[in-house]
């Protein structure tokens, strides 16, 4: 992979199952278990068995190991495993490692994952609790003593900043939030499934940090998630038909951080999902208006709008409006604001039902998805599309 040519991997790997629990705010089990039920839900969905998987991958933060999921779940040898860092961030990547690996040779299924106890367990949107020695630690110690301790802090910073520069007012995120929810409201696996929000039910949820909302904010989630990769050739003979990788991508930005870049010369904008889309329109050679669907991540709905802006959907200061007139399918699942919140894995999934034509508010004839993983820091994106 390089930022200034296009890669070889397009087409050569495929999603050919996914698996999830359900999505609660209290499971009830062990990480584990949701780790293994994921796992064992998208080999089902695949038509595969344990036996045949050898790689893994899932999430540096994930607390279930490779060997301790393989173990429980009964896969046997591996031949390659790996972890991806940057939290949301990773969720795409994981694809991508598990494509290079069968691209390559080294591995025949993969299967990535992630599970977590996020609102039973330790929650992430908390914030900052402890930290070891290190590097973020010691970026972040130029921000928790002024009070930026949680990911809502953080990410209102830079949401100030974009209203200042293009004239907005909070009620610009709402048009992402009504969005969500509208879909999440007929999806029986959504957290909020019947429950659709209106602008005005925005405008009036509570602050949380100015100038963010509580409706603005992602929810936080117990379940797991699992997504089975393997050789677009070995897909066809599937149980069902392959959501085919286009293309893939990870990126980071010049001065990047771990969600507080505060630093750089211009904060209305995602410069490491700017190094995500050059990749992916490189290498697919498409464009916006090749895109059917957009799953983009949407932990905070800023971030939503500034992505739509730099894969060049609309122009800069334009997605408030570009959202509110509906002119691109968005996060049909529901979104993390609306489904769950799964670390960008559950919208993996949903991309991946829109290429097959299963998704609860499907699109019709859709032929490329894209999806995007966790904002603010180092990140990855991913188009899927049908075979052929």
């Amino acid at each position: 992979m390089s930022i200034r040519r296009a890669d070889r991997l397009g087409g050569r790997a495929a999603i050919a199952g996914i698996g999830a629990t359900e999505f609660s705010k209290d499971s009830g089990r062990s990480e584990l278990t949701l780790a293994v039920e994921a796992v064992h839900a998208a080999l089902d969905d695949a038509g595969l068995t344990p036996a045949d998987v050898d790689g893994m991958v899932t999430f540096t933060m994930d607390t279930s190991p490779e060997i301790t999921v393989a173990q429980a779940a009964g896969i046997g040898e591996l031949s390659f495993f790996s972890r991806i860092h940057y939290g949301g961030g990773a969720a795409c990547a994981t694809v991508q490692q598990a494509a290079l690996a069968v691209a390559a040779g080294v591995a025949d299924v993969v299967v990535c994952y992630r599970a977590f106890n996020e609102r039973s367990g330790r929650r992430f949107g908390s914030g900052v609790q402890q930290r070891e020695p290190s590097a973020e630690g010691a970026a972040l110690g130029w921000q928790l003593p002024f009070g930026l301790l949680t990911p809502a802090s953080w990410v209102a910073m830079i949401a100030q900043r974009y209203l200042h520069a293009y004239g907005l007012t909070p009620d610009a995120f709402g048009h992402v939030a009504v969005t969500d929810r509208r879909h999440a409201a007929r999806n029986p696996a959504a957290y909020f499934y019947g429950r659709p929000i209106t602008l005005a039910e925005h405008a009036a949820s509570r602050w949380i940090v100015e100038p963010l909302r509580l409706l603005d904010c992602c929810q936080e989630t117990d379940g797991g998630q699992a997504i089975v990769v393997t050789s677009a050739e070995r897909a066809r003979d599937l149980r069902h038909p392959p959501a085919v990788i286009v293309a893939a991508a990870q990126g980071a930005g010049r001065n990047q951080e771990a969600m507080t870049s505060f630093y750089r010369d211009d904060l209305t904008g995602l410069p490491e999902m700017g190094v995500v889309a050059d990749q992916l329109w490189r290498t697919s050679g498409l464009g916006p208006a090749d895109i059917d669907v957009a799953i983009l991540y949407d932990h905070f709905t800023p971030f939503v709008l500034m992505q739509l802006e730099e894969f060049g959907f609309c122009g800069r200061g334009e997605a408030a409006d570009f959202v509110a007139a509906e002119a691109l399918p968005l996060n049909t699942h529901g979104g993390q604001l609306g489904e769950a919140y799964l670390h960008g894995m559950n919208g993996i999934a949903e991309a991946v039902r829109q290429v097959r034509g299963t998704s609860v508010n499907q699109i019709p004839a859709v032929a490329r998805t894209l999806v995007t993983a966790g904002t603010g820091v180092p990140t990855s994106g991913l188009i899927l599309g049908t075979d052929g």
